[in-house]
């Protein structure tokens, strides 16, 4: 498939600027130089590719959790956004194909009795999340006994386990397993409760954006362009999801 590049920046960037939602929420996938302040990752690294195969300059805005992202469609805030794919969400956006996907698992104390993230599904456990979080919304689904406990962001939301004594904190393996190895007395879980599957994401009505952002990212994946941004910013454990579509020409 070939695209017209006008019609696609007419409904990609009505504003003349590609306007990107960067959720700093999930750090595999953007992170913030805490001595430049510079957004970096590979969400980044695929909105400025993104912006550069069109020939318009891209504006980045920083969110601090993904409910927040999702929130700010409502307000018409930004044009793309990367964020996981979810069933609440894909009521108002248009998904691309995953490019990544990434373990969700749950934080415990050291001494807990839980060694299975199924074994935290039981009457009385309180189980702290990040709202709006894609594992906010598989656990809402999934959980039949246990509660959940919500934080304003994920790392707040390891704050309250800690604080609450609650039974777990759920969230994204690699930045759990972070905080497990600078912080005694706790671990985390060997297995996950999820796969989160992360994707392009563009207003729904966008439907010619829509098909342009999967052929875009077809090709970006193929050509190892996802896999050396991960690399690149320390973030290698992420899964690359190759796209079901064959590359087409952009």
């Amino acid at each position: 498939m070939t695209f017209d590049i006008a019609a696609v920046c007419g409904e990609l960037a009505p504003s003349g600027e590609l306007r990107v939602a960067i959720n700093l929420g999930n750090p595999v996938l953007a992170q913030r130089d805490e001595t430049t302040g510079n957004l970096g990752g590979v969400s980044v690294a695929l909105a400025n590719a993104l912006a550069h195969e069109l020939g318009i300059a891209a504006k980045l805005t920083p969110y601090d959790a993904a409910g927040k992202v999702f929130a700010a469609l409502e307000d018409g805030l930004w044009d793309l956004a990367f964020l996981a794919i979810e069933p609440v969400r894909a009521e108002k956006i248009a998904f691309s194909s995953p490019y990544v996907s990434i373990d969700g698992t749950y934080l415990v104390r050291m001494d807990s009795p839980f060694h299975k993230a199924s074994d935290l599904d039981g009457q009385g456990h309180r189980i702290s999340v990040g709202r709006g979080a894609a594992y906010d919304l598989y656990l809402s689904r999934t959980l039949r006994h246990a509660q959940l406990v919500r934080g304003e962001t994920s790392a707040s939301a390891v704050d309250l386990f800690l604080e609450q004594g609650l039974e777990a904190a759920a969230g994204v393996r690699q930045p759990l397993e972070r905080f497990a190895s600078s912080t005694p007395g706790v671990r985390v879980l060997a297995d996950n409760f999820t796969e989160i599957r992360q994707a392009i994401a563009v207003p729904k009505a966008r439907k010619i954006a829509a098909k342009f952002i999967e052929s875009f990212l077809s090709h970006f994946v193929r050509d190892g362009f996802v896999a050396q941004a991960l690399v690149e910013s320390g973030q290698s454990d992420a899964r690359v999801v190759l796209p079901n579509l064959p590359t087409s020409p952009i």
